[in-house]
């Protein structure tokens, strides 16, 4: 199989390490960026010409477009473009700060839109390519204390959604990537970030916490063959639930909302009305 040219953000820690080294280790070539250079520039030193570390902050859409244009002119295309940069922000509705949120759009949102709008131009050129979003099981269901962070996952799945359905004629795949629990450090202060904290909500963070503290989670290592195989399959599902512990949450989600929803049925029906002409 050809070997591939990845674009990848948030390359430094966590997942985006992970499948990073994976790719790397494989022979394939990545663009590995972050907003701290000295955080990957290791990665020079371990495979050599094969990567090319970049300093990207992508809230900076100047930044973004330079930055993946650099990597195409240097690798002479981009066959996956995998946006994995994010963070969490913790903090009730009530509780945070809208500065803060839109902060968190800005980054996990607004930043995977800018990589792509930056890509599709060059894509559409090649014919080809592979975008990943990275989103999240909470993209699917959402959690008390961390709504704000379930809604910019939620908004980065209608964009893939919607992508999908735009450039399939183009010969470009997109595929949503949905972690749930990993043992990585997700939850420490440099992918996280916590609001105000008010009394009337202890109750719900203490027992949040008390959930979050039984929580099994999976190795983190072992998602990197999952992703070798998505981006090597000639027809990558639209959306790939990473971890045991997603299916059967999804399961139960929709299973409530095609419940409520039937159970309504008949007052939805009603609110059609009669139909009305276009003509």
């Amino acid at each position: 199989m050809e070997k591939k040219v990845w674009f990848i953000t948030g390359a430094s820690r966590g997942l985006g390490r992970i499948w990073t080294e994976a790719a790397l280790s494989r022979g394939d070539k990545v663009a590995a960026t972050a907003r701290t250079p000295e955080s990957i520039v290791d990665l020079k030193e371990r495979f050599g010409d094969a990567v090319l570390p970049l300093a990207l902050d992508v809230t900076d859409s100047r930044q973004v477009e330079l930055v993946v244009q650099q990597a195409h002119a240097h690798f002479g295309r981009l066959d996956v473009v995998l946006n994995n940069a994010g963070y969490t922000l913790v903090g009730t509705t009530e509780e945070a700060d809208e500065s803060d949120v839109r902060e968190l759009f800005d980054a996990n949102y607004f930043g995977t839109l800018r990589v792509i709008q930056a890509a599709l131009p060059l894509l559409r050129l090649q014919g080809s390519g592979h975008i990943l979003g990275v989103s999240s099981a909470m993209g699917i269901v959402a959690a008390p204390l961390i709504g704000f962070y379930c809604a910019s996952k939620w908004a980065v799945e209608a964009l893939h959604d919607s992508l999908a359905q735009e450039v399939k004629d183009f010969g470009i795949k997109v595929t949503l990537l949905e972690p749930g629990a990993y043992a990585t450090d997700f939850g420490s202060p440099l992918s996280m970030k916590t609001s105000q904290v008010l009394e009337a909500y202890a109750e719900l963070r203490n027992q949040v916490s008390i959930r979050l503290s039984t929580q099994e989670r999976g190795d983190p290592k072992a998602t990197a063959e999952a992703i070798l195989q998505i981006v090597d399959a000639q027809d990558p599902p639209l959306r790939f639930a990473i971890g045991a512990g997603v299916l059967p949450l999804v399961r139960g989600t929709y299973a409530d909302r095609l419940a409520t929803w039937e159970a309504w049925e008949a007052v939805s029906n009603g609110a059609q009305g009669k139909p009305i002409s276009h003509r």
